[in-house]
């Protein structure tokens, strides 16, 4: 179906046919719930919390377990975070405390595979043109400095990449 189709079909609804529909869906579909239960309560600081909660026992868990340092933890909460609408400021520290985090990681145990800093690479890439696709580069240079210098003093292979992509800044 088209979204003109959509429209029409919506066209030929009477108020509370439409708002039956919306309803089930509300109930059916835990996306919808989700956009709906932040459009009208959007609790930013919780879900903040919640999101830097969860990346950090990724690389630091309780109990002593084992690390799984996986990217992909941060990268679901960022699509999320962008799907319903969260301020751009939110998803900007989202995206560089997920390095950091990392950094902070590798700075405690050495980590072998070159898949890590391939990987934390392309979350400072993505996050670059984030921050400044969004205007946020003055407001946060400070932060993919310390990222840039922190790569240079733990001589990542990659040190000279990240230098590279932080001279995609625009101010």
């Amino acid at each position: 179906m088209s979204q003109k189709d959509l429209k029409n079909y919506l066209k030929n609804l009477k108020k509370a046919q439409l708002e039956a529909q919306i309803l089930d869906l509300y109930k059916r579909f835990k996306d919808v719930k989700a956009y709906y239960d932040f459009a009208f309560n959007p609790k930013e600081d919780k879900l903040l919390a919640e999101c830097k909660f969860k990346i950090t026992k990724e690389y630091f868990p309780e109990n002593g377990r084992k690390p799984k340092a996986r990217r992909s933890v941060a990268q679901k909460y960022i699509r999320k975070f962008i799907q319903l609408g969260v301020e751009n400021r939110i998803i900007a520290d989202i995206m560089l405390y997920n390095i950091e985090i990392a950094q902070t990681y590798s700075s405690e145990k050495y980590i072998k595979q070159e898949s890590f800093y391939i990987s934390m690479l392309k979350s400072f890439e993505e996050a670059i043109i984030f921050i400044n696709d969004n205007g946020l580069t003055s407001e946060l240079n400070e932060r993919t400095e310390k990222i840039v210098n922190f790569t240079n003093s733990q001589n990542w292979f990659n040190k000279l990449v990240f230098e590279r992509v932080s001279l995609l800044k625009t101010i």
